[in-house]
């Protein structure tokens, strides 16, 4: 007989981690297999809507996992601000005691205090540091990050580029598999703040991209403002709102890279949903580390019951576009069974042709959609058994409907069965049964004693001892036998533990009654599980130790702006513009600004493009003209990278910057700090200037970044007050960094990696018409808000009222700023010599001190009001971000 087929290998699986929005959604997500879950406090989390942990419910869970083999991750994953850093850093020590597997993180001061404060805390970078390419990572890692959860935006070759690229590190990378997708480049997106103060950066994201918008058009003023707006066709009326990303039948792939962890999106979900997901994804993954996936049932089904906005496999997998949006509808599509063929007016019954293998049952929820006509669209629950008749069914329902409507259920009994039955039953889905090594000994006076040896995997074996209250006494008649005794001894059902070796020092002939072994046991058992839970956590000297160290550091983290004002600084306020094409450089150094930054098109490759682009001058040729304009006006330029700088950017445009270096530019600026790494790499001599992509919070992150950059451009949703904090307390520790700040042009609202106006023009939008042509979105109020396609068919939307801070001038001076900026991206030549005028106007104004100059920066405000793009704001800089 041929020798039998060798089992093959298992495959080392990477992590499942689950959401957990709740204490009820943390228990399922154990019960249903997740190896690690990621959570919230009340405080400090992106997710404020959810009903999130107290502290106690924090550390019950820790404990409760930890018992269990489950890692628990909490998110810290926010900007903070200068007030808020001691008590961020307080409440991070705290974590660090209760033995909290990691912490994720997006402040960059935050994790660099968490580094050196507690350099033994486990940080990872949160997906809301938009590290998107191999600099970021290897930035993150020097930081002391030991996980990267990259951008979504990534394809499967760009993550296994970057692992490739950052092996050397041994930093861990994390994708998200399955959930809600943002529209945005996360921790970049900024419209839910501009639009009602809720910051998506302060875990307040109110989720506009799930509203209905217009695309339009329109011909535009010499000032490139928008006039005879028009609606545009286009696929659905919620233009922003992407579908749900399921990545289940990808799985196989996904097991095969380098990728450390798969995370589900869920946080505001329910404990059923994150039962349903997490144990379809666990099966799914134990059947591939087996090579047994003939047997597995395919849960799709489930998975769309569960909720779903429509199913993409993401830009992990390809998708985009069509494949990506869900523009028809933003909320739960459920699972499609169907069309109604007849409606009978009569008996108020409709017909549908079943074209799914699960027919509603009473209970279920269903929906009625149709795209075209949005007012027949309807749900309810059934409350009565369907009647089947060849290949149809039959429904009473609420209102008429149209014959090719399409009906989903929504909501299933059956579904909520499946969920109680994997959070009522978790013992069937112990992940991490924890070994325990047990010597049950009797002495001669019958004293029973347990010794037990736990080894939790990691290298470490855990002692733990216990003498019950019980003596064995001699047998009457039944004695109690050793290999009864062992037998009582090696259960542990309801527990962390699997009972391995049992060493038995027992002669046999004694007597005891099973009750009392079983309570002597349980006994044991939950001493075992005490210190296996104590055992995660560092000792007391350790959490002292940073608390000493934090002690010695918290004076320069005051709670309110420090007594001494800011250092004014001792040049003339300089006036910067950002611009994006060769005319709108010259027309910014004719018009006598102080500094140019130049972001230049940059066609990465032919053919990495969606879009029929026309051919331009390269990097190098529009850079060499650049310089020569700005330096005939004897006005310094600086390269403005984009806010995205994927691979292909870093192929392509690395290489050149040190031959671009020493064409006369007089330096580089950045908005991710994966290029504060890379330029310090291969530039170590460029100068460097960050802007408001670093979003800088606090001064703690100025300290972090100043060591490699000259200046830092502040977040735009900082008040003045929380400048004037940042700015004092930096200079307070003798921070001489320069600080900007951008005080007119339109807020860039979302960088998106959707190709917006694809549909219907084809990616026109940036062949050169783009000045005479204006394209955007309307909201429902009739707000437009501005896009613009770059040259990777990035949809760059801006806010649809202008910034202007032109009467706010003496107090942007006073608090130390060195900068102000325009920012006429995407402005014609007459907008931007227009503004420039004002503002020097301003700017001398402010300085001179004169009698009305309050008064003349009123009348240059009502200037700028006749050539902005639609009405103006002050954005955040009176009133400061909503907080509630």
């Amino acid at each position: 007989m041929p020798d039998p087929a060798p089992t093959p290998a298992k495959k080392n699986l990477p992590e499942l981690l689950a959401p957990a929005g709740s204490p009820e959604a943390f228990r399922a997500a154990i019960a249903a297999g997740a190896d690690a879950v990621y959570l919230s406090g009340k405080r400090f989390g992106s997710r404020k809507f959810a009903a999130n942990f107290s502290d106690a419910e924090i550390e019950e869970s820790v404990s409760f996992a930890h018992a269990r083999g489950v890692r628990v991750y909490i998110t810290v994953n926010i900007l903070i601000h200068d007030r808020e850093i001691k008590s961020t850093v307080e409440y991070l020590i705290w974590l660090y005691s209760i033995g909290v597997d990691a912490v994720l993180i997006q402040d960059t001061g935050i994790a660099a205090l968490a580094h050196e404060i507690i350099p033994n805390l486990v940080i990872h970078a949160s997906t809301q540091l938009t590290i998107h390419n191999a600099e970021g990572v290897k930035w993150a890692a020097e930081q002391g990050f030991s996980r990267v959860v990259l951008a979504r935006e990534l394809s499967l070759a760009e993550v296994e580029r970057i692992t490739h690229d950052t092996r050397d590190t041994g930093i861990g990378l994390e994708v998200f598999a399955h959930g809600a997708l943002c529209y945005g480049y996360s921790g970049q997106c900024l419209l839910s703040s501009v639009i009602g103060g809720r910051s998506g950066n302060r875990g307040m994201c109110a989720q506009p991209c799930r509203k209905p918008y217009t695309l339009v058009t329109a011909t535009t003023d010499a000032y490139g403002r928008p006039a005879q707006v028009q609606a545009l066709p286009s696929h659905g009326n919620y233009l922003l709102s992407p579908k749900d990303l399921c990545t289940y039948r990808h799985l196989p792939a996904l097991v095969d890279s380098p990728i450390t962890s798969l995370k589900i999106e869920g946080r505001m979900r329910s404990a059923e949903y994150v039962a349903v997901v997490v144990a379809a994804y666990r099966r799914a993954l134990d059947a591939i580390s087996s090579g047994n996936t003939s047997t597995l049932t395919d849960e799709m089904n489930n998975l769309l019951l569960a909720f779903n906005r429509g199913f993409t496999s993401g830009y992990l997998f390809g998708d985009r576009h069509q494949t990506l949006m869900g523009r028809d509808a933003p909320d739960n599509r459920g699972l499609y069974i169907g069309r109604v063929s007849q409606y009978k007016a009569k008996t108020r019954t409709a017909s549908v042709r079943i074209e799914s293998e699960i027919i509603p049952k009473p209970g279920d929820g269903l929906f009625f959609f149709e795209h075209e006509r949005p007012e027949e669209q309807f749900g309810f629950s059934i409350n009565t058994v369907p009647v089947r008749t060849k290949g149809e069914i039959l429904l009473v329902v609420p209102q008429p409907v149209s014959p090719g409507t399409k009906v989903y259920i929504t909501s299933s009994v059956d579904l909520a069965a499946h969920a109680r039955q994997i959070i009522n039953h978790p013992s069937s889905t112990l992940r991490h049964p924890v070994p325990l090594d047990l010597a049950v000994s009797v002495d001669n006076g019958g004293r029973l004693t347990l010794d037990g040896r736990i080894h939790p995997g990691d290298g470490r074996e855990i002692v733990v001892s216990h003498t019950p209250d019980i003596t064995l006494v001699p047998a009457q008649s039944h004695p109690l036998t050793a290999e009864l005794m062992e037998q009582q001894m090696r259960k542990s059902g309801g527990t962390p533990f699997v009972i391995d070796a049992v060493m038995m020092q027992y002669h046999g002939d004694l007597f005891a009654p099973l009750a009392e072994l079983n309570r002597a046991r349980r006994e044991f058992l939950t001493l075992a599980e005490s210190a296996l839970v104590a055992a995660s956590r560092p000792s007391a000297e350790q959490v002292e130790c940073a608390k000493s160290r934090w002690q010695d550091r918290a004076a320069d983290y005051p709670l309110s702006t420090p007594a001494s004002s800011p250092v004014k600084s001792p040049y003339p306020l300089r006036l910067a513009v950002y611009t994006d094409s060769l005319d709108a450089v010259r027309m910014a150094a004719e018009s006598g600004c102080d500094r140019v930054y130049f972001e230049p098109y940059i066609l990465l490759s032919k053919t990495a493009s969606c879009c029929s682009h026309p051919l331009r001058a390269g990097i190098k040729e529009q850079i060499k003209m650049a310089v020569e304009v700005c330096h005939a006006h004897e006005i310094p330029i600086i390269w403005k990278f984009p806010r995205i700088t994927r691979t292909a950017f870093s192929d392509t445009v690395l290489p050149v910057v040190p031959q671009i270096s020493e064409m006369g530019i007089a330096g580089i600026m950045v908005e991710n700090p994966g290029m504060v790494h890379a330029l310090h790499e291969i530039a170590p001599l460029t100068t460097i200037y960050g802007s408001t992509g670093l979003n800088v919070f606090n001064h703690a992150t100025v300290k972090k970044l100043s060591s490699h950059v000259q200046l830092l451009t502040l977040s735009p949703e900082l008040s003045r007050d929380e400048c004037r904090f940042l700015i004092s307390a930096a200079r307070k520790q003798g921070s001489g960094i320069s600080f900007a700040l951008i005080v007119q042009g339109i807020c860039e609202a979302i960088v998106s990696d959707d190709c917006l106006l694809e549909p219907c023009l084809h990616c026109k939008a940036d062949t050169g018409e783009q000045k005479e042509i204006f394209y955007g979105i309307r909201d429902s109020t009739g707000h437009i808000f501005p896009v613009r396609m770059d040259s990777e068919c990035r949809a760059r939307i801006g806010n649809s009222a202008e910034l202007c801070l032109v009467d706010y001038l003496p107090q942007i001076m006073e608090m130390g700023i060195s900068e102000v900026v325009i920012d006429a991206r995407g402005r014609t030549g007459a907008c931007i010599s227009e503004m420039i005028r004002i503002y020097r106007t301003a700017i001398s104004a402010t300085a001179s001190r004169t009698t009305g100059a309050e008064k003349q920066l009123q009348a240059l405000k009502d200037r700028i009001k006749r050539c902005s793009m639609g009405e103006i704001t002050t954005g955040h800089f009176i009133r400061g971000l909503k907080e509630s």
